[in-house]
């Protein structure tokens, strides 16, 4: 047990490994776990920020939480891995659409010291990263003391500010599949301005081409439309077997029904069906380039 092992429920603990990790939550169940740390007081708006005595773990010690790894299973990417790291780390073409997510993250500050996990485990409806993982068909790793368990990452998260993750788990890795060349991925983003912005609209594509560069599969998913990124499946659907330079004539009003979109200061309900409509066809053209 963690009190057997010399470790107390103070306000701040930095395990240097996984297990003293664990035995730390156990003793304080309600802390909460750190990694960049740059969602901790936004997500704190009309609240009290005083964090002085609320418990956390700072999960930046850990040894492997640090690193992008390529293993049997595909990508491995840390959980206190920050965007910049992943921005310069040489990855496959696929990997395009996140990188470009991974600009988008407010400005070189926080790419710096935000993390890709974190940003799936804030949850938020407009998080960028989320469309472009759930491209990539990201699955999510916790661990606990009972052991790990994986879940893809469309059952992660669910609704605004609300994971899968127990209060006993800790989200050690996102895991990404291999994909088969030639694949492509893109991401586009609308906001009211370019940098340091929520979005009102934005757009993940994936596609696995043939030879004849005829689309085998496809992931269309888009964000800041719904409390959670909404893969569009009738679309999907009806890419599969297309040529990707004709891909975006078969984007339809009608694949768009699964979005909730809601009116607010960036955009209106009807606005971001709109933008969301034109920032697919324009990601499905992109990948043509």
């Amino acid at each position: 047990m963690a009190r057997e092992q010399g470790l107390s429920a103070t306000a701040y603990q930095r395990p240097s490994n996984l297990v003293e990790a664990l035995d730390c939550l156990a003793l304080t169940p309600n802390a909460l776990l750190l990694a960049g740390g740059t969602d901790i007081y936004p997500a704190r708006v009309g609240k009290p920020v005083d964090l002085r005595g609320e418990p956390l773990i700072d999960v930046t010690a850990i040894s492997g939480l640090r690193s992008i790894t390529r293993g049997a299973g595909g990508f491995r990417v840390g959980a206190a891995v920050t965007w910049r790291q992943l921005l310069e780390k040489p990855l496959p073409d696929w990997f395009f659409g996140l990188k470009q997510a991974a600009r988008e993250v407010g400005g070189r500050q926080i790419q710096n010291a935000g993390t890709v996990v974190g940003n799936v485990c804030n949850a938020s409806p407009a998080a960028d990263g989320v469309p472009a993982l759930l491209a990539l068909d990201a699955n999510v790793e916790l661990a606990s003391r009972a052991g790990l368990r994986m879940l893809p990452l469309s059952e992660f998260v669910l609704g605004n500010r609300k994971t899968a993750r127990r209060a006993d788990e800790i989200v050690t890795a996102l895991v990404i599949p291999e994909r088969s060349p030639p694949s492509r991925s893109t991401f586009l983003k609308l906001g009211s301005r370019k940098y340091l912005v929520i979005s009102i609209a934005m757009v993940a594509v994936t596609v696995d081409l043939d030879n004849a560069a005829r689309i085998v599969d496809a992931r269309v998913v888009v964000g800041a439309c719904s409390a959670v990124a909404q893969h569009l499946r009738p679309l999907e659907t009806a890419l599969r077997g297309a040529s990707l330079l004709d891909a975006h004539r078969l984007v339809e009003a009608s694949h768009f029904g699964v979005l909730t979109p809601m009116d607010d200061v960036r955009g209106t309900r009807a606005y971001r069906l709109h933008a969301a409509q034109e920032l697919v066809v324009r990601a499905l053209q992109d990948l043509t380039q």
